[in-house]
This record gives C-alpha cells, sequence and structure tokens, in this order.
C-alpha cells in the first residue's frame, strides 16, 4: 500500500448524539494513525457508534470508549500503539478509583495484525476489531459491556458498507467540503515488503450504486471535492448500475454528473492498473484534478524485481508518457523506499535518474523497515542504517528542490482554487489547488465551498498564496 500517511485525532460526532440527555450520552475519543483510508474509517466508526449513542470528543480524558485506529505500514507501528496504550492504562485505572467507566478498543490494521497479542500485552484493552469489521461495533460493545473481552478479526463475510449506518447531513457539513470515499479495500499485487494483503485482505470493489449514493449524500450536504480511495485505487472493477463490470475511468465521468461535485481526485494507484479508460479521463473529464499519485518505489529494475512490483523503470516512464500526452498540466507524485535489501549504490542512483526524469511536483520517500509476515522481512543483503541515512537525505533534497520549482513555476498564473476553512492567520482563508497545493487567499476573497480564480503572488514552504484575479 502506498496511501499517504497521516497522524491525527478524529473528533467527529453524530449530531443526533448531541440532543440526547446529558445523562444518557456517552463520549467517544478516537485517535487515527496512517493513511487517508484510516481517516475514513474512523469517520464510519464514528457513525456507527452515534447510532449507538456515542457523541465524539477531542478531550481523551472526558471520553466513555477510546479507540485507536491503527496503522502497520511502517516500523515500530506496533510499539507505538502499545506506548499510547500504557498512558491510556494509567487513565483508565485513575478512572476506575473514580467509579467512572472507560473501555479501551484497538481497530485498523496492527488490530488485525496482533489480534489476541495486544490484550495479552495491554489488559487494558477492552476490544480488537480489524477493518472489516468495525461496522460491528456496537454488537461488539454490547458484548463488553456484559463482561467480555472482545477480539474481532475474523474477515466479515458481509458487507460492511452495507451495514453503517449513514452520517446524518449535519455531520457531514462538519467535516468539511472536501471528503474520502473508499472504493475499494485490499490488494492482491504482493509487493514484497508491503504488508496490506495480510491486513487488509484480497481487493474487493464496492458496486457503483454503493458509491454513487454516497457521493450524492455528501455532495447534497455541501461537499465539493471528493478523493476516491483505494489502497490499490486504479483497480477498482465494480458491478456497474446495469449489472456490468465498470473500471475507474468510468466510474469518475458517473460521479462527474452529481450536481455540486466539482472536484474529483483518487489514490492510490499502481503503475500496471493505470489502463486507456482511466488515462482518457484525465484527458477528457475537467472535474478530474490534474494531479496523480503514482508510486514507482525505485528506479533499479533489479530493485524493482525483488520487490514483486511487475513493472521496470521504463514501463514506469512510458506510461507517464502517455499521461502527460493526455494531460500536459498533469503533476506527479509518487512514493519511493530507499535502503531495500540488496539495494546497491548504482540501484540507488538509478532511482535518482528517475527522479531526475520525472520532475515530481510532490513525493513520498522512506527508508525501508520490515514488516513482519512479509517476504521482504527474510531477505538478505540488508543495507546499514548510516548509508539508508545518507540515501534518504540526498533523495529528498532532490524531491524538495523539484517541489519548490514546480510551486515556483505557477508564480504569476492564473488557477482555480477551491476555499476549504479559514487560515492560521486572521484576515485568511485556506484554498486548494488543483494540484493540491494549499493556497493562501484573503478571508474577503470568497466563502468557504466557493470555487475562485485567482493570481498565484508568492510560494511559501508548502504553499502558495494569491490575490482574486
Amino acid at each position: 500500500m502506498d496511501l499517504n500517511t497521516i497522524e491525527r485525532d478524529d473528533t467527529d460526532a453524530a449530531a443526533e448524539a448531541m440532543a440526547m440527555p446529558a445523562a444518557a450520552t456517552r463520549k467517544v475519543f478516537i485517535k487515527t494513525y496512517g493513511c487517508q483510508m484510516n481517516v475514513y474509517d474512523s469517520q464510519r466508526m464514528a457513525d456507527a457508534l452515534a447510532a449507538d449513542g456515542y457523541t465524539a470528543t477531542d478531550a481523551i480524558g472526558e471520553a466513555d470508549l477510546v479507540l485507536l485506529n491503527t496503522c502497520h505500514i511502517r516500523e515500530k507501528a506496533a510499539e507505538k500503539v502499545y506506548s499510547e496504550l500504557g498512558r491510556i492504562r494509567d487513565m483508565k485505572a485513575e478512572r476506575a478509583v473514580a467509579g467512572r467507566e472507560m473501555l479501551v478498543g484497538v481497530a485498523g490494521c496492527v488490530a488485525q495484525a496482533e489480534g489476541a497479542e495486544i490484550i495479552r500485552r495491554s489488559p487494558a484493552v477492552d476490544l480488537v476489531i480489524g477493518p472489516q469489521t468495525y461496522h460491528r461495533l456496537p454488537d461488539v460493545l454490547a458484548r463488553v459491556r456484559g463482561g467480555e473481552k472482545i477480539v474481532e478479526t475474523d474477515y466479515a463475510i458481509e458487507d460492511k458498507f452495507e451495514h453503517l449506518p449513514q452520517p446524518k447531513r449535519a455531520e457531514v457539513v462538519k467535516r468539511g467540503v472536501t471528503a474520502f470515499l473508499t472504493v475499494q479495500e485490499g490488494c492482491d499485487k504482493f509487493c514484497t515488503f508491503c504488508v496490506v494483503p495480510y491486513t487488509r485482505g484480497s481487493e474487493v470493489s464496492r458496486p457503483v450504486a454503493q458509491i454513487v449514493a454516497e457521493a450524492q449524500r455528501l455532495a447534497e450536504a455541501g461537499v465539493r471535492e471528493v478523493t476516491l480511495l483505494g489502497q490499490n485505487v486504479n483497480a477498482w472493477h465494480g458491478q456497474g448500475e446495469n449489472g456490468e463490470e465498470w473500471g475507474l475511468g468510468r466510474l469518475l465521468f458517473r460521479l462527474a454528473e452529481i450536481p455540486g461535485l466539482a472536484r474529483l481526485r483518487y489514490t492510490t494507484s499502481h503503475p500496471r492498473d493505470m489502463d486507456d479508460e482511466l488515462i482518457s479521463a484525465h484527458r477528457d473529464l475537467p472535474a478530474l484534478m490534474p494531479y496523480l499519485h503514482l508510486p514507482v518505489q525505485s528506479g533499479s529494475d533489479r530493485i524493482l524485481k525483488t520487490m514483486n512490483r511487475r513493472h521496470t523503470a521504463k514501463d514506469y516512464l512510458a506510461l507517464l508518457d502517455r499521461i502527460r500526452a493526455a494531460r500536459p498540466d498533469i503533476a506527479l507524485s509518487g512514493d519511493f523506499i530507499v535502503g531495500f535489501p540488496g539495494e546497491t549504490d548504482a540501484d540507488f542512483e538509478a532511482t535518482m535518474e528517475l527522479v531526475r526524469q520525472v520532475n515530481y511536483a510532490s513525493a513520498f520517500s522512506f527508508k525501508y523497515s520490515p514488516r513482519p509476515g512479509t517476504p521482504g522481512a527474510d531477505m538478505a543483503d540488508y543495507v546499514p542504517e548510516t548509508v539508508k541515512d545518507e540515501r534518504l537525505q540526498r533523495l529528498q533534497a532532490l524531491l524538495l528542490k523539484q517541489q519548490q520549482d514546480f510551486g515556483t513555476s505557477l508564480v504569476g498564473s492564473t488557477i482555480d482554487t477551491l476555499i476549504e476553512k479559514p487560515g492560521r492567520q486572521a484576515g485568511q482563508k485556506v484554498g486548494r489547488s488543483p494540484w493540491l497545493q494549499p493556497v493562501i487567499v484573503d478571508e474577503k476573497a470568497g466563502e468557504i465551498g466557493d470555487i475562485i480564480q485567482v493570481r498565484i503572488t508568492k510560494t511559501g514552504y508548502n504553499s502558495l498564496f494569491a490575490e482574486l484575479a
């Protein structure tokens, strides 16, 4: 999986729970680790819990239920969770002394990978639930309140999306004018560095009708931009409205027909699943933003083969030529792993050369860290940490320069910007460029949800500054 990683506290709550009498309202604190899909999952968990009488809080000390929605993609992910659970254990003990209950749950990919081991190592944990079964949270919590310790990590036979309650319109409005929408889960690629096939399972695509219905609800609540999510999103092949199989390109055209939905994005993709229909969507669909996150991981064919990526550097570059021919203003983003077992100086230089040829607008780069249970974890020829550190610094310096050069190239140009939220500084609002950069504008330039034309005046470290055109 190559979804961009983040870590945040999700404080969303259902509006109807707010209306409950104070004595009857339970509070949940959800901490989200990892990728955008985990952010989406945390929101859907909050929706499920709202129907069970929970409202969200951003103060962990107030919570009757604490959920850690975890990610297993990076090194020491599980240890971070156990460290957090140690702090929560002490808080739970203090609450018990005061006669107040605090239930503790671990969800997500660490939960799927570790299972009952989490409760063995952290007895304060009351429930462990995997990413395919969180729609069962209300039932699981009822059993926990009955005195059981629950580990729910079997892959669900039923479709979790069919069983999740829909958020109230007021709740969607609170979440803002942009939204994530998971359309595909799991991965069948089995890259040797990646744990996703073991924690998220095989590729599963949601049907068109289900996706369209969710997107329509988002648009009706004021969402202007939707990002379609999947561990391998461009492998999505869902059942169409007439029973036939659709690909992602056709789905994007269907979603663009929804009134109010002005912008579409998708992430994360695999080079082998970038088909002609999807490339044509980039050419022909104005709502599809000219930004593509397409991870390559390495520029060395030898390392790509060891990674089981099933493409070469030449394949990747030829694919980018086709995409750029279809959409000349498209900006590329990528993922890179340095120091994969057996990577030589020549292999790393091949990566640097590929980066120079592509000229990325942004990218994510990491040192290789073995994930337990993956083939890469058992490979020999381990690259020393000092070598990995040096290579990563060189790669990140090149990628940062390319990112800054891309921002500078936009100065003086006029672009469309979706205003998303108030700025950090008084008198500012923050928008989003077609290429995903934050755009700082005067607060009077437009209202949140407006798409306005602005002229870029200067660049910041990670943002653009603009005035009305």
